[in-house]
């Protein structure tokens, strides 16, 4: 009897000590490059001790992925980026809801899943760029205003493959319906200076050799180029401001259907909503913080406060679907 009990108190304490060592470690699928995650991730793990292993690929082989491995994944996270990419993976199933009176506190009701499926982590706006030699700011109104005749040969636009077009496209249609869209982004398309670029910094980078005279980019791409060339002679103006601002997509995370340490993980998500780790991972990618506690670093502050879309951004998910058939009616490539 003694040799029995020996065994299963042997047997409770080797449970007991796999399930300590599980709760050590969280598993990251994340489409953002190691340098932007990494050192969030090692600050975690020096406050805690839990260790973060992450793979890092493209959006869709991700999410293909854990849609694959099903209930032997790996994954306890998805990390990636736009509202658009995040809604896929919800509606692929391959997400669970959770919900935090944490998160909940920390990030406005707009950037999360009404379903509590995934966060914003981070926000990025999607503006307009000027030449600073051919272009007066008071030039610029709102993304619509681009499609008027006085824009014709002078905009720059990245294609209509990436996400990031999607999603601005999405939140148009939900703010002046199909056919009045439709109008604004065959505007845009009759106004091309040149043919589509295949990511923002080219955008910004024909816009300052006067390829172009505007563009519509995420903020970031500017932030890394200015920093590079400060004696870049593009700026940034915000949209929209007499009505209902600019448009702002985010970096976010979901917990996995199947995920092997969903506490441990959970507690990761919670930490990088706080104010110790939003600095921090905004700054890196020069970002605004998802928290509206917390502060942009003072390269993102010096681009001037703005007014930003208040439409929750799933709906850049939700109308998808719909933004990608538009965008190829109109010839947007």
């Amino acid at each position: 009897m003694r040799v029995r009990k020996s065994l299963f108190a042997l047997l409770a304490l080797s449970a007991a000590a796999t399930s300590a060592q599980a709760a050590d470690e969280v598993v990251v699928y994340s489409s953002r490059i190691d340098e932007l995650i990494k050192p969030v991730f090692d600050a975690y793990t020096a406050k805690t001790g839990v260790q973060i292993k992450f793979i890092t690929d493209k959006e869709a082989p991700l999410m293909q992925r854990i849609k694959a491995e099903g209930e032997n994944g790996v994954a306890d996270l998805l990390l990636t980026v736009d509202a658009g990419n995040l809604w896929q993976a919800e509606q692929m199933g391959i997400l669970q809801p959770f919900t935090s009176p944490v998160i909940d506190a920390n990030i406005p009701t707009q950037y999360r899943a009404g379903s509590h499926a995934w966060t914003g982590l981070s926000l990025r706006a999607r503006t307009i760029v000027y030449s600073t030699e051919r272009v007066k700011p008071e030039e610029l109104s709102t993304y619509e205003a681009l499609a008027d005749k006085n824009w014709e040969g002078r905009l720059c636009l990245r294609t209509a493959k990436k996400v990031y077009n999607q999603s601005l496209t999405a939140t148009l249609i939900e703010t002046h319906g199909a056919a009045k869209t439709e109008e604004i982004l065959k505007g845009w398309v009759n106004n091309l200076a040149t043919d589509v670029f295949a990511d923002d910094n080219a955008v910004i980078q024909a816009v300052d050799a006067g390829q172009c005279d505007v563009g519509i980019v995420n903020t970031y791409y500017y932030g890394r180029l200015h920093k590079a060339n400060p004696e870049l002679r593009v700026k940034i103006f915000w949209p929209n401001q007499a009505d209902r601002g600019v448009h702002v997509n985010l970096s976010g995370v979901g917990l996995t259907k199947h995920a092997p340490h969903p506490e441990a993980a959970k507690a990761l998500v919670e930490w990088m909503t706080t104010d110790e780790a939003q600095g921090l991972f905004a700054g890196i990618n020069q970002e605004f913080p998802a928290n509206p506690k917390v502060k942009p670093s003072d390269e993102v502050a010096a681009w001037g406060s703005f007014k930003a879309d208040s439409i929750p951004v799933e709906v850049a998910g939700k109308r998808q679907a719909e933004a990608i058939k538009m965008m190829d009616r109109v010839g947007w490539n």
